[in-house]
């Protein structure tokens, strides 16, 4: 299963034991919903590839043209198309 699941070893039997809540502990919280860590927006996972970047390009219109054409995904196309060439300029 790959849910996370609460830590329940610690259970406060008095309530004067309990951690000072200051900021800091809030923001190094980690929120969890039905027994499953919640990300908030933008958090990403342990892991997981850097998150692509957004940049304006400007391109002859033949280039677009020829990679729209072949419908969805042209931009990613375009992407994978870049690769290629830095992988065959590094070979």
């Amino acid at each position: 299963m790959s849910a996370n699941k609460l830590d329940s070893s610690s259970i406060w039997t008095d309530p004067d034991d309990a951690p000072e809540l200051t900021d800091q502990w809030f923001e190094d919280a980690t929120l969890h919903e039905a027994g499953v860590v919640k990300r908030l927006p933008g958090q990403r996972g342990p892991g997981r590839k850097p998150p692509k970047q957004a940049v304006t390009l400007r391109l002859d219109a033949e280039i677009i043209m020829h990679f729209r054409k072949s419908g969805e995904g042209w931009q990613t196309r375009i992407n994978e198309t870049l690769k290629a060439a830095i992988a065959k300029e590094s070979a």
